[in-house]
């Protein structure tokens, strides 16, 4: 999955994939997740965020199953 870089002092790269609902996300320090089920709407929020990293942790991390790649 093609992800492109953000911003941010935890995120380092954010990809999606509508066809799946993956959503994949880097950390800074290399370590990158999947999370299933995301709807596109959370993906352009999470994106547009004026801070990726609050926002994934108030509406994607305990929010939608995920695994470790």
């Amino acid at each position: 999955m093609d992800r492109v870089p953000v911003t941010s002092s935890n995120l380092a790269s954010i990809g999606y994939d509508e066809a799946s609902l993956t959503l994949e996300i880097e950390f800074i320090g290399g370590r990158v997740y999947q999370y299933f089920d995301v709807p596109p709407a959370a993906y352009a929020e999470l994106i547009s965020a004026d801070s990726h990293g609050v926002y994934f942790c108030a509406y994607i991390r305990n929010n939608y199953r995920y695994a470790r790649l």
